[in-house]
């Protein structure tokens, strides 16, 4: 781990980042170090995290969007969702992963949410109607997010810096969007999941959680990366995780979990930790 007071050094944060991810060791924030951190500082460390994730062979397959529930605004100290990328190593299409291993994450915990992929670069100020003519398909798929600080206590620059929190996306059945354009439209914003473990209802929610419909935060996603200086905007190809359906919810080994939908054509799914 970097001293402290190097700390603040985008390009000793992206290290002290990779070599945690790769130990699963902890590390202490990085807006508890001298100086702090600020949500624009963390942002220059993600270009380096990509850098770091193609040096070593993998490939950006799209982003994850993170923060869209707004309750959790004020516990983190955001004003906006923030997002991170991802890769060919953390993406797996559900039909061949059933399960994952616990030791491979740090506190992992499971997420429901909607999946989008891209077939044209979206653009600033779109209506919902023209994102979906922007994309080619949707899912509903799980992310397993972690976190390298200890007891999940950090702010919201320590998250973006520390890859946005991401360890896996696991990817539903594909579902194209333009046989049923206005229909998606309208089950995105009202649908609703329920979330089981082992069987047993752990957690209640709704498209409408995430910033009012996973189409909503795709578009504060292309407005955010619109004004980003360091990172690229979205394009053609990208699959983007649009935020959490319901509260995150722990892991353990041993553990099954279904994620049931209604009022969207979309089917459940389902995930096993080892």
């Amino acid at each position: 781990m970097v001293a402290p007071n190097e700390g603040l050094e985008p390009k000793a944060i992206a290290g002290d980042v990779v070599a945690s991810l790769a130990s699963h060791r902890q590390l202490p924030t990085f807006t508890s170090r001298p100086g702090g951190l600020t949500l624009a500082q963390a942002y220059r460390v993600t270009p380096l995290l990509r850098a770091a994730f193609e040096a070593r062979g993998e490939k950006i397959t799209g982003r994850k969007i993170g923060f869209t529930n707004r309750e959790m605004w004020k516990v983190y100290g955001v004003q906006s969702p923030i997002w991170g990328y991802i890769t060919n190593r953390t993406t797996h299409e559900l039909a061949s992963t059933q399960a994952l291993r616990i030791k491979d994450f740090v506190e992992p915990r499971i997420e429901p949410e909607i999946i989008f992929a891209l077939k044209a670069a979206p653009l600033p100020g779109m209506s919902e109607t023209a994102l979906l003519d922007c994309t080619e398909w949707v899912a509903i798929g799980y992310e397993v997010v972690q976190s390298i600080f200890p007891s999940w206590k950090f702010a919201a620059p320590d998250a973006v810096a520390a890859h946005c929190v991401h360890g896996a996306l696991l990817i539903g059945a594909r579902h194209a969007i333009a046989p049923r354009k206005t229909a998606w439209q309208r089950e995105l914003a009202g649908f609703m999941v329920e979330l089981y473990c082992n069987g047993k209802l752990s957690q209640r929610g709704s498209g409408t959680l995430v910033l009012g419909s996973p189409l909503l935060a795709l578009r504060s996603l292309i407005e955010l990366l619109a004004n980003d200086k360091h990172n690229p905007p979205l394009r053609a190809g990208e699959i983007i995780s649009t935020g959490t359906l319901t509260l995150a919810m722990p892991v353990s080994a041993g553990e099954s979990w279904t994620a049931k939908v209604s009022g969207i054509a979309l089917e459940d799914i389902a995930l096993r930790f080892e």
